[in-house]
């Protein structure tokens, strides 16, 4: 709870601040590419976008599959998934994602994306819930 209460006040933190449009379809392509790497049980590639803080935590790429597999099941497995609002400040991109489970069941997903040192994105976090729920 306190992870969804974090990326919320993140997500308010950035404001409506003007960005490049390359840098949401940036933010956006590391997003779809994570996830088609989970379609293809592909732990290496998908695991190559995330941040080297969720690196930290899971210092494997079959470890960090594991942990999506059975806590990001929507995400892992889905019928749809569908961008929504994205807002930046200071290197760092949050995205809402709309997804529907593979039992047919909306979800809402933030995406938190950060500039690297070499100039790309890897994914910070991702909190998800249940479409209607409040945070």
């Amino acid at each position: 709870m306190r992870m969804l209460v974090l990326l919320a006040t993140i997500l308010i933190g950035l404001g409506s601040t003007a960005f490049a449009a390359d840098d949401v379809a940036t933010a956006q392509s590391v997003i779809r590419s994570q996830e088609q790497a989970f379609g293809r049980d592909d732990a290496a590639a998908a695991y190559s976008y995330a941040a080297p803080a969720i690196r930290q935590l899971f210092p494997q790429a079959d470890i960090f599959m594991f942990m999506v597999q059975n806590s990001y099941a929507p995400i892992y497995r889905h019928k749809s998934l569908e961008f929504g609002e994205a807002r930046a400040a200071n290197g760092q991109i949050a995205q809402r994602v709309h997804i529907v489970d593979a039992n047919g069941e909306a979800w809402e997903a933030l995406y938190t994306l950060e500039a690297q040192p070499d100039g790309s994105l890897k994914i910070t976090g991702c909190s998800l819930l249940k479409a209607g729920q409040a945070v």
